[in-house]
């Protein structure tokens, strides 16, 4: 008996609609179908462990076929099937039900916002219309004495529903789903695409999917079963799996909760490096092994975007949108969960391994200075096991560091001063005079420093950081005690007037200034404050002040009355004072890499001429 009908909707073109609204890309389909196939069968195997089906399982596996020539796809189970009475409950009803909802909703939206509404109805099956102008139903039940159940449907809102017998009724238990494929998605009737598809969105399922003769996925992936059950060979085995080229993971977290959400997965740390080059969509989103998406900052906090793995959630649905993500409680605590277990991994190996640690650093402190600063709960956590090292190679924590230089590095006002480099060579005389006078020098050269130091002075008491070249040494960090100049005041003043002929440039500063005989008898410095507001600028921080135009360089040209060069140049008669000024001011230039072309060639001639009047 064979049954025709009209699926009771209120428009004409639904199918139009999810075939060009209901997702983004078309592939998901095979995605939807696929997972039905899959739930069908747990659902049968769920019923045999309780003992309401008493029948043989057999081979429970998931079929995907195609045949290009007839122009179909089939996706074949052997789980629960369905009566028609059922396929009209599933398929017409429900999930239709489901579909009209959605174009009502749909025609109150834009294109920008379906994705909202997308996830909340059962349309899963309906993606086949995506690329098929036809789609058949042949399901058998598990239940004793029941008829095959065929279901067809071009594409309209009509269907027919039978009960074949004899030589066309079905013969075991399941379900076949067959696409006849549209003539614009020829793509789908390649081998080669199909399996792409399977690959990327099955390759995990808990039942068998066989396409081709071959079987395609990993039934029971590690993160699916318990730590105590995997070595760290299998670790990193399945990371390899998922990242065939890149380097061996640092180390992992396996996560496994079920209150008060459900998660699994791991998480592996790469090897980051110094580079801002992140390498993100890299953790895989799956809702009970079936792929979602790569996309997850939302479900994982956007510092964590640096790790690798696999992230399972059955309280996230197939059709995410972002919309969802941003408002699901779920997620919300999904990503604080994570973000803590992180936090613990970290310290428990800083704690537990220490040297082992250290080692990693150069690996994951980037990691963790993004982490510090773009979340405030990581903070509090990470200001334990975060590092910083100094130019002789020394790692310390925040508050090792600051027990470290506190008696010697604190200034007139009590403040600690934290001394640092951003490149050692270049920088290299201004270290060797802070660490000649006791004081210990920081290596803060990574892409974050500069955000990572602002922060520093924000969170630490009483704690202020200078670039070793913001200013001489005696000034970065101000004592009471003064250093006594050799030269009057008057003096003082004609060697300024001297320089500032000489220097001719109203971007340099001239102060005269008693410093030890030992130092250089001019050093250019740029104000810690100055050169922050550059970067700032340079970087696009500086807010409103980019409407004032670029800031002038300001450099502080600092004279030292007390080396023999500054009573060589008072006493040098005519321009030759002048000239020996100009000499020193070029040095100090140098000393900076700031000489360069016409200044540089003028000053080497100039340097030549002097070594051959002696």
């Amino acid at each position: 008996m064979q049954e025709k009908g009209s699926i009771s909707i209120h428009t004409e073109n639904i199918f139009p609609i999810i075939k060009k609204f209901l997702y983004s890309d078309h592939e998901i389909f095979l995605r939807e179908l696929v997972s039905n196939a899959v739930d069908a069968t747990q659902k049968l195997k769920s019923l045999a462990q309780l003992g309401e089906f008493k029948g043989e399982l057999g081979e429970l596996k998931v079929r995907v076929t195609v045949d290009k020539e007839a122009r179909k796809i089939t996706i074949s189970d052997r789980g629960l099937g369905m009566t028609a009475e059922e396929i009209k409950k599933y398929i017409n009803q429900i999930a239709f039900s489901g579909a009209t909802e959605f174009v009502e909703q749909y025609k109150e939206k834009d294109a920008a916002t379906k994705d909202q509404i997308i996830g909340q109805f059962g349309l899963g099956f309906y993606s086949a219309f995506m690329v098929a102008k036809e789609v058949e139903i042949w399901s058998k039940s598990y239940k004793d004495d029941t008829l095959t159940a065929h279901w067809t449907c071009d594409g309209s809102t009509e269907f027919t529903l039978e009960e074949p017998t004899g030589e066309h009724a079905k013969a075991e238990r399941g379900t076949d789903v067959v696409l006849h494929v549209a003539e614009d998605s020829d793509e789908f009737l390649e081998p080669a695409r199909l399996k792409g598809i399977l690959t990327k969105y099955c390759k995990f399922l808990p039942i068998e999917i066989e396409f081709e003769g071959e079987t395609i996925n990993q039934t029971a992936p590690i993160w699916t079963k318990q730590p105590s059950e995997l070595t760290d060979e299998d670790y990193v085995k399945f990371y390899q799996e998922l990242y065939p080229f890149s380097e061996p993971p640092l180390f992992w977290i396996h996560l496994n909760v079920d209150y008060p959400f459900n998660l699994t997965g791991i998480l592996y740390f790469p090897k980051v490096k110094d580079e801002l080059q992140f390498q993100r969509n890299k953790i895989q989103l799956y809702s009970r092994q079936v792929f979602i998406t790569d996309e997850v900052k939302d479900v994982v906090p956007e510092f964590l975007m640096l790790l690798h793995g696999v992230i399972d959630s059955p309280d996230i649905p197939l059709n995410v949108s972002r919309s969802f993500l941003q408002a699901d409680a779920a997620v919300r605590k999904i990503n604080t969960y994570i973000t803590k277990k992180v936090a613990d991994k970290l310290s428990s190996l800083f704690k537990q391994d220490r040297a082992g640690y250290e080692a990693k650093w150069s690996d994951i402190g980037l990691f963790v200075k993004y982490g510090m600063l773009s979340d405030e709960k990581f903070y509090d956590k990470a200001k334990d096991f975060a590092l910083v090292q100094n130019v002789a190679g020394k790692l310390f924590t925040l508050p090792e560091y600051q027990e470290f230089v506190q008696a010697n590095q604190k200034d007139k006002n009590e403040q600690t001063v934290v001394l640092y480099t951003t490149d050692a060579e270049a920088q290299h005389g201004f270290v060797q005079a802070a660490t000649e006078r006791g004081y210990d020098v920081l290596e803060l050269n990574g892409p974050l420093d500069s955000h990572f130091i602002g922060q520093l002075e924000q969170k630490l008491e009483k704690t202020t950081f200078k670039r070793v070249d913001a200013d001489t040494v005696g000034k970065l960090i101000e004592k009471e005690e003064t250093t006594e100049s050799v030269l009057s005041d008057d003096d003082k003043t004609k060697l300024q007037e001297l320089f500032k002929e000489a220097i001719s440039n109203e971007q340099m500063h001239v102060q005269v200034e008693a410093l030890s005989p030992q130092d250089a008898p001019v050093i250019i410095t740029l104000p810690e404050f100055m050169r922050r507001m550059k970067d700032m600028q340079r970087s696009g921080g500086g807010g409103g002040m980019q409407m004032f135009g670029s800031l002038p360089d300001s450099y502080t040209v600092s004279v030292n009355a007390n080396h023999p060069v500054a009573q060589r140049v008072l006493h040098a008669e005519g321009e030759a004072g002048q000239k020996l000024a100009r000499q020193a001011f070029d040095l100090a230039l140098l000393a900076q890499n700031m000489l360069k072309g016409e200044a540089l060639t003028a000053f080497v001639k100039r340097s030549a001429d002097l070594l051959a009047a002696e």
